[in-house]
């Protein structure tokens, strides 16, 4: 899934066989995600028939709904045509007789906002602040962000998708706020679907959260359900690649079994941390599950913003 590097090559440039990943592909900043192979990918883009196509968020906007300790998400103008000529700004010259103008924005707000994907220097644990790879904030964060693992670095995403639909299996619109999804319940559902995680998918897990979108206070009742570390690890033994929700922290919340020493996120820590299992957060999955539509080509194709912890993304289902 890694484009970073020209087709068939190592990010040093030397060959990489077109019938396997090699040992180059277990890359400390981009994770299994990055081993996907040509055979695979093409295998992927044979998954539609019917050519139909799902969008997988919903739209941004000022004061949009967001994790509770990130930064608002705000849309300021910075150039309208009134302001132009207030200022006396003459960005083609002093001729314009027809008057025109133009308007310009300042996007403001974190890479978590909305749809998005964690990058493999988001989460950090221990003393010196270490995340996937071995990095630690002593060594690769400067001003600018992290210096590895850091957005700039995530792959493309064209793989199997799999929606796992738990509200869909219980019966029930969406599921109750810090509700946990088990690994048992998971396999119950993949069974009642009829369908199983295979390695290199990106399994969605939906837990109905952003059916109230965006009334805060109908999110409320549903707010952070989702899996537990025994679906994580299920979900990581499967081979599954990368995984996601429709909520803003796709495991439970509060952890039901924050261990000793107590973890208030051993999902991120087990996947994001510890396996460079890749998270989506925010995915809109009401349209997926109100059809039927459980397997798809999964598409993502994150902005590499060097020094970022994550990319904004409208990811697209087809079917």
């Amino acid at each position: 899934m890694d484009q970073a590097a020209a087709p068939h090559q190592t990010p040093e440039g030397g060959d990489v066989p077109a019938d396997g990943p090699t040992a180059w592909e277990v890359d400390p900043e981009r994770g299994p995600a990055a081993r996907q192979r040509p055979a695979d990918l093409l295998a992927a883009l044979r998954i539609p028939t019917q050519g139909r196509r799902y969008t997988l968020s919903v739209p941004r906007f000022t004061g949009m709904p967001v994790f509770g300790a990130h930064p608002p998400f705000v849309v300021s103008m910075y150039r309208t045509p009134a302001g132009l000529r207030g200022d006396g700004m003459q960005p083609w010259g002093p001729v314009n007789d027809v008057g025109l103008g133009y308007m310009a924005e300042v996007v403001s707000g974190t890479s978590h906002s909305g749809a998005h994907v964690d990058a493999l220097a988001h989460m950090t644990i221990g003393d010196d602040d270490h995340w996937y790879g071995g990095v630690s904030a002593t060594t690769h964060l400067g001003d600018h962000g992290p210096t590895l693992g850091d957005a700039a670095k995530l792959p493309d995403f064209m793989t199997r998708g799999l929606l796992l639909d738990v509200p869909g299996y219980r019966g029930v619109t969406a599921l109750p706020a810090h509700d946990p999804v088990t690994a048992e319940e998971l396999q119950a559902v993949c069974a009642h679907q009829g369908v199983e995680v295979r390695p290199g998918d990106v399994v969605l897990v939906r837990t109905g959260y952003l059916s109230e979108w965006p009334d805060p206070e109908r999110m409320a009742a549903h707010r952070t359900a989702g899996p537990d570390v025994t679906a994580a690890r299920w979900l990581m033994e499967a081979g599954a690649v990368a995984v996601g929700s429709d909520t803003e922290t796709f495991e439970v919340q509060p952890a039901p079994d924050p261990g000793v020493p107590a973890n208030p996120q051993p999902v991120h820590t087990l996947l994001l941390i510890e396996n460079g299992i890749y998270l989506f957060e925010s995915i809109y999955l009401e349209d997926l599950a109100r059809d039927g539509v459980h397997e798809f080509l999964f598409l993502a194709l994150p902005a590499r913003v060097r020094g970022a912890t994550g990319s904004m993304l409208d990811p697209v289902a087809i079917v």
